[in-house]
């Protein structure tokens, strides 16, 4: 493919990014069942010890995301970026202010898991400094986003932000977070002039505009985004890619022409 001439003209010098869930897994009913297929595992690993800098950036916690992608020698930004575990590390670093909201984040959900809402079968995940409720598979799924809803609105009250995703709602400390932030920080002074990110959903255009600047700012020669198409993606994922694959099974066809020497 013509659109990673820069990336595999130079791999050491190019960095590849991806997410996660709906990019390398499929997207499933319950967060804990997702699965990284071992081709595609088997493919990162040996990305990894070519190219300057291959990591995966996930709203899952950063162990978390490790475990399910099972390659130790890649990094992990989890959290959306607030969470870093670098190669071959056990302890990911958290950003102090981001955990410092932790508490309250806690407290707010723990006083919301009440008897309607199990009732509703809304599933509360726990990801440390983000509080997660999760719908999908809920026998009445619109009463039971109502019931998010509601929620998300009260965390709004209460000084806490919120994010939405597929069937799901996030309530995050009120501190900026990004994987746009991630894509910089795992770049730092790596000697990187080619960038990709692979994404699915609407927190990957975050990385999208990232790489965009780096460009702009002549930080990087050259970017590649890739959209994965899914029937439950936005459609400006698509449209501010420069390469759209179908799914997490075209996800690991490119994968593996960035893995041809």
């Amino acid at each position: 493919m013509e659109a990673l001439s820069p990336l595999t003209a130079d791999p050491e010098r190019s960095a590849l990014f991806f997410d996660v869930d709906g990019t390398l897994a499929p997207v499933v009913q319950r967060a804990e069942d997702a699965t990284v297929p071992k081709e595609t595992s088997l493919l990162l690993a040996r990305l990894s010890r070519r190219y300057g800098c291959v990591a995966c950036i996930s709203g899952r916690q950063a162990t978390d995301v490790r475990r399910l992608v099972g390659v130790g020698g890649i990094a992990y930004a989890g959290l959306h970026g607030a969470e870093l575990l670098e190669p071959n590390t056990s302890t990911p670093r958290t950003a102090e202010e981001f955990a410092r909201h932790m508490p309250e984040v806690k407290a707010f959900a723990a006083e919301r898991d009440t008897p309607e809402l199990r009732k509703l079968r809304v599933r509360i995940e726990d990801k440390g400094p983000i509080m997660t409720f999760h719908w999908r598979g809920a026998p009445d799924e619109a009463a039971a986003h109502a019931h998010v809803e509601r929620l998300a609105g009260e965390a709004e009250e209460a000084g806490l932000w919120t994010h939405w995703g597929r069937k799901v709602l996030e309530i995050r400390p009120p501190v900026p977070v990004g994987k746009g932030e991630a894509v910089l920080e795992l770049l730092g002074e790596r000697p990187v002039r080619a960038a990709l990110y692979a994404g699915d959903d609407m927190t990957d255009l975050d990385a999208f505009a990232a790489l965009d600047e780096l460009v702009g700012e002549g930080r990087l020669d050259a970017a590649v985004k890739v959209g994965v198409r899914s029937d439950e993606g936005p459609a400006k994922i698509a449209e501010s890619a420069d390469v759209v694959v179908d799914g997490i099974d075209g996800m690991r066809e490119l994968l593996a022409e960035l893995d041809e020497p």
